[in-house]
């Protein structure tokens, strides 16, 4: 879908529907609506009154205009209470919104930009998040299928109407940054939807190539041999029982390169099928470890984004992927693998995994001079029986930096919760023939884990992501749809533009 702003009056635009929008408890709308309200001889006005329009956040009324303006159709959304309005809210609403008229066949639609007038937000960023909302919320995974649906052949334009003709060049700039942010979340879930047998290291590293082509990014993809040349054996120690061969992917943006210290490093886990390994999962729902990239595939499509908006500020990307198989070649219980570093990890569980392949790559990311990092990955169920679906868990040693992501999460909408790192929590991790064990138990299980990863970041300020609760979906949710949400694609590049003010 082409989405654009326009100067103009809503009601007069040569379209198949127009969207507006209301707040909770207003019984005489204004501006857009109210104009809108009043071509239609009140007919708003009318159905609020008989209290079939309330402004309830996510509610949808469709009015048939009847010949009375141009478009055919009036689509109220109501936004909820005023004094709550968010970006996020107004994202979620212009998704909904462009699912609905999708449903109703509609192909040209034009929309007031919600929350810029009596709202008080941001002109540019409402149109920014509405420009997000409306791409995501019309995301399909379907190119695997062998016939077309009626979702297929869905909304073509969304045009963002503005009567104040000096507000255009921000909502212009808006609906620029908004959809290259939602071409990099998008692409993100592609990744992660993408099954195994076709997502596997080799094609992912293969995206990457094309990502740094697009992006104009630099990339490096060492092998297994360079990756043991290296000293990488924690990393290889999980790819080594599988037939695929692991691929260490590199993205760079080099967005001050005479300032090589003004940087920011991602490190995205990439374990493009986790079976469990030799500690093999159960076989119920085993399918969606395909998703288990999610992280590594955050961070290429967040380089998508940096690579295209050139933020000021050397950005490196790091997806240490592999598969985690069961063979006899895997992996045991009870094994010690050496990682980059020397340090010596002894492997509890190999279903704990990711964060093994993380401490590699953390190593390398600070070997590379990389003085920020920040990581991503779904790494323990743990994190869903906390935080349920709807907050990424955050980890830190360093509360400054932590405050940082955290800021950059509320402004993308993507909802973060820091938890505890007290420092009694490591003797879980107490191994009596290794540095480090890889798993701690069942208690504090996310905890643990981003502890292990701390053992490799050390000094340096690090801020892990644990994103397994809220990197899929099984029904749609504002502009998040069915299957991986790219979360937090946005974030990471809203982190990339604040550091490079």
């Amino acid at each position: 879908m082409d989405v654009r702003a326009v100067g103009g009056d809503i009601a007069a635009q040569e379209v198949d529907a127009v969207v507006v929008n209301l707040f909770q408890g207003v019984k005489s709308p204004g501006g857009g609506t109210g104009a809108v309200d009043k071509a239609l001889d009140g007919a708003i006005s009318g159905l609020i009154a008989d209290g079939e329009i309330k402004g309830k956040k996510g509610e949808l009324t469709l009015i048939h205009t009847l010949g009375k303006i141009t478009p055919k159709r009036v689509l109220v959304v109501g936004l909820g209470k005023q004094d709550s309005l968010n970006l996020e809210t107004v994202g979620n609403a212009a998704a909904e919104a462009a699912r609905y008229l999708r449903g109703k066949g509609v192909k040209r639609a034009a929309s007031i930009v919600h929350g810029a007038g009596t709202g008080g937000l941001d002109a540019g960023a409402a149109a920014q998040a509405m420009t997000e909302g409306s791409l995501l919320g019309l995301y399909t995974f379907k190119q695997l299928k062998s016939s077309s649906s009626d979702d297929d052949s869905g909304l073509e334009e969304l045009l963002l109407v503005e009567r104040e003709a000096d507000k255009l060049p921000a909502l212009e700039e808006g609906v620029r940054v908004g959809s290259i942010l939602a071409e990099a979340a998008a692409l993100a879930r592609t990744l992660s939807n993408e099954p195994a047998n076709r997502m596997t290291p080799t094609r992912l590293a293969e995206v990457a190539g094309e990502v740094a082509r697009d992006a104009r990014l630099d990339i490096t993809v060492f092998d297994e041999d360079k990756c043991r040349e290296m000293g990488m054996n924690a990393y290889l120690g999980v790819a080594q029982g599988s037939n695929e061969p692991p691929k260490f992917i590199i993205l760079s943006h080099k967005g001050d390169p005479d300032n090589p210290e003004n940087n920011l490093g991602i490190v995205g886990k990439g374990i493009t099928f986790d079976s469990g390994g030799i500690s093999l999962k159960p076989a119920a729902n085993m399918g969606a470890m395909k998703g288990d990239m999610s992280g590594g595939s955050s961070a290429i499509g967040s380089m998508l984004a940096i690579g295209k908006l050139k933020p000021r500020i050397n950005v490196t990307a790091i997806v240490a992927a592999t598969e985690n198989m069961p063979s006899g070649t895997a992996t045991k219980p009870g094994d010690i693998l050496t990682a980059m570093n020397g340090k010596t990890i002894e492997v509890d569980n190999t279903d704990a995994e990711g964060r093994v392949t993380l401490a590699d790559a953390i190593t390398y990311a600070k070997q590379i001079g990389l003085v920020r990092l920040i990581d991503i990955a779904t790494l323990t169920g743990a994190i869903r029986t906390a935080l349920g679906d709807l907050r990424v868990g955050l980890f830190a040693n360093n509360q400054a930096w932590a405050d940082q992501v955290l800021r950059a999460s509320e402004a993308a909408g993507e909802r973060m919760w820091q938890l505890p790192m007290d420092e009694e929590y490591k003797e879980l991790n107490h191994s009596d023939w290794a540095d480090v064990k890889n798993s701690g138990g069942p208690s504090a299980g996310s905890i643990t884990a981003a502890h292990f990863i701390g053992v490799f970041a050390e000094d340096t300020p690090w801020v892990h992501l644990d994103i397994a609760g809220v990197a899929r979906l099984t029904k749609n949710r504002g502009l998040y749809v069915t299957g991986h949400t790219g979360i937090p694609v946005r974030s990471l590049v809203r982190l990339a533009l604040d550091l490079a003010k």
